[in-house]
């Protein structure tokens, strides 16, 4: 008998797995039909847990090849993700949970069941059960760290059929810091990955490691800033303004006031009024939101952490930067040293060394350098203008309309400078014009106390000494409105609230932010920045529900029918209008 091509078997095979998975949710519905109907409820209200699996493993981890620990009666809950029999009397479960596995061992002899119940209630548990276990730690005679139960209690279950772990699918430990191992993951479908986050922590290990990780992050940061007595405090998500930062706003509209609002894209002038106001440090972890392009270092909504210190400049912020995110590293990592996939899994990974201090280059210096450059001084002029024009043609650099000075510089710093900063460093003193919340340089009107922080050829942190004159910062808001006019969506709009805040006086302050998200890229080797949001933001897929399905028909169908409405009665008072026309003319 000939074989079918490949490609037939797999065109005839998906059809057999949707059948079977059909069969087996149908056949799970019925068994809990089932139990309901003689009395028995199915999903337990409470299980009370004495402690978690990798707190079971670390404490009895030294226990010797077949010893037993009969005394210490212990309770463990997580999901089943593999079953295995020796015979009728003796099953294996893999329990997990959050990323930490430990072995089942079940003995009909050691069970509170008698037999019969014993084979029933076992011959029902299903890959991917939620189970709490009562017994006593031991460890198998080959050494498997085990729980043996008295009772076995099935919490929640499964409906679905899971994917099953294949012989290649047990990788290694992942540490932060490491190289990932996206090749053993058990679900490696990045679609299903991102748009089911669940399903994604329920099989690949590895994932539940590189979100503890971002929260271990944050905690770190967090524990930074407390401990040099910065308050954490909180600031509006949705503003009249949306204000202090350049990008696109999203907009929305408030129905009792009839206003239209915007969501926030930076906290930072809710922050320094906040130190007008007499809070020397303040800080925010929170959520932004931009209403720009979805890329491999971009999502729509993103974590930041913000915060502003009276009586500091840049230099401060310069050192602070140096010793929040060497430290971190040192901590997660045990060294100073990462390595991060640059160029995708199948290339050799990139070593980004933090080992303070970092690397530091001036900004305009570096650029006339390294292009062999000489841009005018005044950036506000027409010639300065006119030169960065013909300096990005000359040099095949794109710059979208409109081509404001500000957008054509950050051009060319992206296409010369910022593809040499892989170990962390700072881009310093940018222009003015670039900058229109940052103080003027001491030694150079035309220049700002600004860096931003570039590892691994992308921004992760920016931060100056804060503007704190507010008539020269009138200024700079009405220059942003000119660009704002030559279609710069991006510029900063006027605020007025914010001005007026600073004619009571800002004490000297340096302000400063960091990216939390692409942080966490960088620790966890990840090259999209989807893998360390829980639920990033996608474009609507073939899987969406049948209700939404069904809600997005109804409104289209419901705006057709409005429409139609709409025509006939203006067709009708136009009819009307022209019969009134004829008999009264």
């Amino acid at each position: 008998m000939k074989k079918r091509p490949d490609n037939l078997q797999g065109r005839s095979q998906k059809p057999i797995l949707d059948m079977e998975a059909k069969e087996y949710f149908e056949n799970r519905l019925m068994y809990l039909a089932a139990k309901k109907k003689k009395g028995e409820n199915p999903y337990p209200h409470k299980f009370l847990v004495s402690m978690s699996i990798s707190e079971f493993i670390e404490k009895y981890t030294t226990l010797s090849n077949g010893d037993h620990v009969e005394d210490d009666l212990v309770s463990l809950a997580g999901r089943i993700m593999s079953k295995r029999s020796s015979s009728s009397k003796l099953f294996f479960y893999d329990l997990h949970n959050c990323g930490s596995r430990v072995q089942v061992t079940v003995d009909a002899s050691k069970s509170e069941l008698d037999e019969a119940e014993f084979t029933r209630v076992h011959a029902n548990v299903k890959h991917g059960d939620i189970v709490g276990v009562s017994g006593f730690p031991g460890k198998t005679k080959r050494g498997e760290l085990s729980i043996f139960p008295r009772s076995f209690t099935v919490l929640s279950h499964c409906l679905h059929m899971l994917q099953k772990p294949g012989p290649d699918d047990l990788g290694p430990n992942w540490v932060p810091g490491k190289p990932r191992t996206p090749e053993t993951y058990i679900l490696k479908d990045q679609e299903i990955r991102y748009r089911h986050r669940y399903l994604d922590l329920m099989l690949n290990d590895e994932v539940c490691q590189i979100f503890m990780t971002k929260t271990k992050i944050i905690k770190y940061i967090r524990r930074y800033l407390d401990d040099l007595d910065f308050l954490e405090v909180e600031t509006p998500m949705m503003n009249m303004i949306a204000g202090g930062a350049s990008a696109r706003r999203f907009a929305t509209h408030h129905n009792d006031m009839n206003m239209k609002m915007f969501m926030r894209i930076t906290p930072e002038l809710y922050l320094k009024q906040l130190v007008v106001g007499g809070f020397e440090r303040v800080y925010e972890i929170g959520k932004q939101f931009r209403n720009e392009g979805i890329d491999l270092t971009h999502n729509p909504e993103f974590t930041t952490c913000e915060f502003y210190m009276a009586f500091a400049d840049y230099n401060d912020l310069i050192e602070m930067s140096e010793k929040l995110l060497s430290g971190m590293v040192k901590e997660l990592t045990g060294g100073y040293k990462i390595k991060y996939h640059a160029n995708g899994y199948d290339k050799e990974p990139t070593e980004i060394d933090f080992t303070p201090p970092f690397r530091r280059i001036d900004m305009m210096v570096e650029l006339d350098k390294v292009a062999n450059l000489n841009i005018p001084k005044d950036l506000a002029s027409w010639e300065a203008n006119r030169y960065l024009i013909d300096a990005c043609e000359r040099f095949d650099v794109t710059c979208p309309p409109p081509k404001t000075t500000a957008r054509l510089l950050k051009k060319l710093v992206g296409h010369f400078l910022e593809g040499t900063c892989v170990n962390p460093t700072f881009i310093m003193n940018q222009p003015k014009i670039m900058s229109p919340l940052a103080k003027c340089h001491r030694s150079n009107e035309f220049l700002t106390e600004r860096f931003e922080l570039f590892v691994n050829q992308h921004e992760l942190c920016n931060a100056y000494t804060e503007l704190n004159d507010p008539v020269e910062q009138r200024q700079r808001f009405a220059d942003q409105l000119k660009d704002r006019r030559y279609g710069d969506d991006e510029a900063m709009a006027m605020d007025e609230t914010f001005c007026t805040a600073l004619e009571y006086g800002l004490p000297p302050t340096g302000g400063w932010r960091m990216g939390i998200d692409r942080l966490v890229m960088l620790l966890t080797d990840s090259q999209n920045i989807k893998e360390v949001l829980l639920f990033p933001t996608m474009k609507p897929g073939q899987d969406e529900p049948a209700a939404l399905r069904q809600w997005k028909q109804t409104t289209e169908s419901t705006e057709e029918d409005l429409c139609c409405g709409l025509c006939i009665i203006f067709c009708l008072l136009f009819i009307l209008c022209y019969a009134c026309f004829k008999v009264f003319w």
